[in-house]
């Protein structure tokens, strides 16, 4: 089944950029509202659920800040990408105040914005799994407490991992014998999906199986193209 497109509350004032903007994110899939100032915005979100919601900041009868702050009063969650003419530092740090996940000065480049929307959509979707309260794991013969970030084997002394070390250890154990998608862990550790982050995540790969190389039960197998996956052996459970 097609996964249904992501819906976005975009408010922006300007009619022909607004319109504009809208069929530009349609043609990339996304499923786009458009209000054209900021009471009617308010009302658009409160009367449907979004994935995300881009807010011009100036706009007539309430502006983008305002209605962020009623925005984040109904949902803490939903990412907000503010849209602004002026670039005073005041305003950006206003911006984040009022919890903006990103913000963009106008002109700006259409592919960029596309790239930060899908960033942020992907990183909301990925802290849902990733945020797991769960800290304590038994993993084969050892133990991890991502809270102290201690791996223990068997009781033997406590080996104290890096944090991304210990990220990356905790979001395999989450998918223990499943796949853990290379993008969510790139997504949530190193908060970016490039060719650099990833070389740099093959080497943390690289330093877990070193540890878990004690017991020839656990391993963690590359699936190409497509993740990790923490095997363990159910003799050792």
């Amino acid at each position: 089944m097609e996964e249904q497109n992501k819906k976005i509350l975009l408010v922006e004032d300007d009619p022909n950029f607004g319109t504009v903007l809208k069929d530009y994110l349609n043609m990339n899939d996304y499923d786009v509202v458009h209000a054209k100032n900021g009471m009617e915005g308010f009302e658009k979100f409160k009367k449907d659920d979004y994935d995300l919601c881009i807010l011009d900041v100036m706009m007539p009868y309430k502006d983008g800040f305002t209605l962020a702050k009623e925005i984040r009063e109904k949902n803490a969650e939903v990412p907000i990408i503010f849209l602004t003419a002026k670039a005073m530092k005041e305003d950006v740090l206003k911006g984040y105040k009022v919890g903006a996940d990103d913000y963009l000065n106008k002109p700006f480049d259409s592919e960029v914005l596309l790239m930060k929307i899908k960033a942020i959509i992907n990183r909301k979707a990925t802290d849902t799994v990733a945020d797991s309260k769960q800290f304590e794991f038994k993993i084969g013969g050892f133990d991890l407490n991502s809270k102290l970030r201690f791996l223990k084997y068997k009781g033997g002394d406590a080996v104290k991992l890096s944090p991304k070390e210990n990220e990356l250890l905790r979001l395999l154990a989450l998918h223990e014998n499943d796949l853990m998608p290379r993008e969510l862990a790139l997504t949530k550790i190193w908060r970016d999906d490039n060719y650099f982050t990833s070389r740099s995540m093959d080497v943390y790969i690289a330093k877990l199986r070193k540890y878990l190389k004690l017991d020839e039960n656990v391993e963690i197998l590359n699936i190409h193209g497509e993740g990790f996956r923490l095997v363990v052996n159910d003799q050792t459970k």
